[in-house]
Parts: structure tokens; C-alpha cells; sequence
């Protein structure tokens, strides 16, 4: 099975994952030629080499109408976030997108300060303008990509912006992104979209996700680290903190990050075939970068346990309420037999597949919610193909759509709640919304 790995020790920029894909493609002035062509408004990408640690690298310059985001920082990447950043226009967010970008593209504002850096806007920018989700997407519809891409980099944003919503209290509709941030952010997630669509990774794991430490000083005062809207989306997902003091993922990266790992763990068994290194503009003590690995992996193995318990004396109504609880408790699966006990007493088998670690809290509430008096439970593996939900736009709307791949297979499903609100919505049938979707 053809799998990316990435490494996200110093957290996850757009980017540094962009510079660490680029890596694995063979012809990469071509893309980043590419990349330029799209005619994304002032915006200009290189691709430039760069060393942390004696490593060599790719870094990813980004300039809207010839500027790069510069951080004022005035002391060393060790310093906390204690001097000021300051915006010197009042936005209504301090990490909407215009703010993702005041710190997700300062290039590695976003990431790469391991200190305060209160952004002044110095740079004289005649047009402050802002744009709201509707002038993205209108901005991504316009662009000369497929549509599995356009579809990616939407379900990023749409990511980005319910993040920032609920931590604003506003309307997805009233979130904005500042103009110069706005473009940047954007050519990093059109630039990632573009190459996963180009790498075709079956599988995409990544290790847990380093978020940085101490505060970051934003328009409306110090915010703890990660950011409010980056802990939303990174919600499930396995982070860390640790020595080094700032911010190392961004709402841009934290949303890229959650839209196309399907596995967040250890690096799975896999024959290497290519390393790439994406660099940052800091330097630490430990290499800024983020690491990507692709290669063949065989099919995953897991460790399970199952619980099974034998039933003669309850309701179906009450099995049913008991199934549910160990759903809501985090059982992998739960199902029931039909079975002959004891006196030729119809009975129930009950069995719950769930984590060796959920086993004992799982058996406690079988004990609560059944009348079993013993539980048997065994320690199994299993092999498992990889999952992921990939957003597929349709005529009718978005859907999202259900990967599963490995060992020689390669299947999609769409999401039923999704064409079925979809078919009432637009009085059409579930197979007319579905054969508008192609993988």
C-alpha cells in the first residue's frame, strides 16, 4: 500500500508540509511553475533550499504583490510571547484566517516563532481588504485545478472557518481573512491539495502533533498555545506541548492535517522509497521541520479485545439501550447473536470489539447495563485496511465520501446522511446524487 508518513515533532505549517511533499515529487520546478500559473492574485512561490541542523531542505518563499509576512520578533526564537506583535488594523478576530495568516504565513509565523511577535502591519498595504468563506470558494471555483482538488481545499477552509466561528460566536458567514494572509494561506492549501493529488498516497499517517508552548499576544490580548480555533479542529487528535516557547500549528496546518490523515501514531512498517525535509525560517535547538516519508506498507495489524456475554433474561429494549452505551463508551463494534442455552432457553450472545486499553471500563458497563454475572474477554489482532473521508463536490452539494485501501483494495462509499439530505433537499433520487461522484 502506497503510504505518506509525516513527521510533525516541530508541529505543522502549511508551508513546511508543502515544502516537505515537494520534496518527494521528481520534477519540482515544474509544479512549483504550476503552482504560479493558477494566477492565485500577487501571489509569487519559490521554492528555496535551506539547512536546520545540518540538514538541507526545501523552504517555501511566499510573496503577495512582492511582499513576504516578516516577523518583528526582537529576540531570540527562546523568547516567550512578550513583546508586542501589534495589527495596526482592528480585525474583528485575532486567528481568523486574516490572522491565520497574521501568523500562519509570517512565513513561519505561523509556526516557526518560538516568541511573542505582535504583528505590525508596517508594511504599507494600500487595499486592506478582507475576504469573507464566499470570496474563497468563488476564488478556489475560479481555478484551473480538478475538481477532486477544488473539493479538498474547500473542505480545509470549511474546516478553518467553523473553528473560528464558534470561537467568535459568529456566522461562518461573518468570518473574514485579511487580504495578504488570505492569499498566502491560500497558495499553501491549494499547493498541498495539489500534492497529494499528485502523489496518490493510498494511506496518509502522521505522528502525534507538537503545538508549542507558553502564549501567543494577539490583537484582543494573550492567548494560551495552540490557539483557541487550532485546539478545535486538532480536537481527537493526539498533540503535545514541550520546551519550545510559541506557537507551532496554525489553524492552516491543523486543518490540513485533520483533512487528510487518516492515522495519527507511530510510523507504520514501510519500505522507504523517498524522504522529504520542509524547513522553517527559525532556528531551535531541535531541526525546524517537518518530515514526510513515502513508501509501501503491507497491511495493518491491530490489537483487539472482544467481550461477549450470554443473555436469557432481558428485553430487546433493554440490549439495545446497553449497545448504545458501549457505542457512546468507544466500542469498535458491538452485535448480538441469536443463541440456544441452557434448558433450550433462547438467549442472546453479546459481543463488543473495542481497544485492549477500553476493555476493563467497556466490561464495567456491560456488568452496569446487562444482567450477565461473567464476562468472557479475549486479546486478538486483526488486519485492517486504511480509512479516510475524502469531500467530494457535486452539483447538489458537497459529500462526503468513505476510503478504505490496502492489501490489493481500494473502495469508496458515500456518506448516506450526506446524499440523503441532499436527494430531499433537491427532490432527487440517492443513485442520482451517487453517480455524480467520482473518486
Amino acid at each position: 500500500m502506497k503510504t505518506l508518513y509525516l513527521e510533525c515533532g516541530m508541529g505543522a505549517a502549511g508551508d513546511m508540509l508543502t515544502a516537505a511533499l515537494l520534496e518527494l515529487v521528481k520534477d519540482r520546478q515544474a509544479f512549483v511553475d504550476r503552482l504560479n500559473a493558477l494566477g492565485l492574485p500577487g501571489v509569487r512561490v519559490e521554492a528555496e533550499p535551506a539547512v536546520k541542523c545540518g540538514i538541507t531542505g526545501t523552504h517555501m518563499k511566499v510573496t503577495v504583490n512582492g511582499e513576504e509576512e516578516e516577523s518583528l520578533d526582537e529576540n531570540g526564537p527562546s523568547h516567550d510571547h512578550g513583546h508586542p506583535h501589534d495589527h495596526d488594523h482592528p480585525h474583528e478576530h485575532e486567528h481568523d484566517h486574516e490572522h491565520e495568516h497574521d501568523h500562519d504565513h509570517e512565513h513561519d509565523h505561523e509556526h516557526d516563532h518560538g516568541h511573542g511577535h505582535d504583528h505590525d502591519h508596517g508594511h504599507e498595504h494600500v487595499h486592506h481588504h478582507h475576504a469573507s468563506m464566499a470570496d474563497i470558494e468563488a476564488l478556489i471555483d475560479g481555478l484551473s485545478v480538478s475538481a477532486r482538488v477544488k473539493a479538498d481545499v474547500k473542505a480545509v477552509y470549511a474546516l478553518i472557518a467553523d473553528a473560528e466561528s464558534r470561537v467568535h460566536g459568529r456566522p461562518v458567514s461573518e468570518v473574514h481573512f485579511h487580504e495578504v494572509g488570505a492569499m498566502d494561506a491560500v497558495a499553501d492549501v491549494v499547493a498541498v491539495c495539489l500534492l497529494m493529488e499528485e502523489i496518490a498516497p493510498e494511506l496518509v499517517a502522521a505522528s502525534p502533533v507538537h503545538v508549542g508552548a507558553g502564549h501567543v499576544r494577539c490583537m484582543h490580548g494573550i492567548l494560551p498555545v495552540p490557539a483557541p480555533a487550532t485546539a478545535l479542529i486538532l480536537r481527537d487528535v493526539p498533540i503535545y506541548g514541550g520546551r519550545v516557547q510559541g506557537e507551532l500549528c496554525t489553524p492552516t496546518g491543523a486543518a490540513l492535517l485533520r483533512h487528510f490523515v487518516a492515522r495519527f501514531g507511530d510510523r507504520p512498517v514501510m519500505k522507504t522509497e523517498a524522504i522529504g525535509y520542509g524547513m522553517g525560517k527559525k532556528d531551535f535547538e531541535q531541526a525546524n521541520c517537518v518530515r514526510a516519508f513515502l513508501g509501501e506498507s503491507e497491511g495493518e495489524r491491530e490489537q483487539i479485545t472482544k467481550l461477549e456475554c450470554c443473555l436469557d433474561d432481558m428485553t430487546g429494549e433493554a440490549v439495545g439501550f446497553a449497545m448504545e452505551q458501549l457505542f457512546k463508551a468507544g466500542a469498535r463494534d458491538v452485535y448480538t447473536q441469536a443463541i440456544g442455552m441452557k434448558k433450550s432457553r433462547p438467549g442472546i450472545l453479546l459481543s463488543v470489539i473495542c481497544l485492549p486499553q477500553d476493555a476493563d471500563r467497556l466490561a464495567a458497563l456491560l456488568m452496569k447495563h446487562t444482567a450477565t454475572l461473567g464476562i468472557r474477554r479475549q486479546d486478538l489482532s486483526r488486519y485492517t485496511l486504511s480509512r479516510g473521508i475524502e469531500t467530494v463536490q457535486t452539483s447538489y452539494g458537497p459529500v462526503r465520501v468513505k476510503k478504505v485501501a490496502g492489501m490489493g483494495v481500494q473502495r469508496f462509499k458515500p456518506e448516506y446522511d450526506d446524499i440523503a439530505a441532499l436527494a430531499e433537499k433537491h427532490g432527487v433520487s440517492l443513485d442520482e446524487i451517487a453517480r455524480e461522484i467520482h473518486i
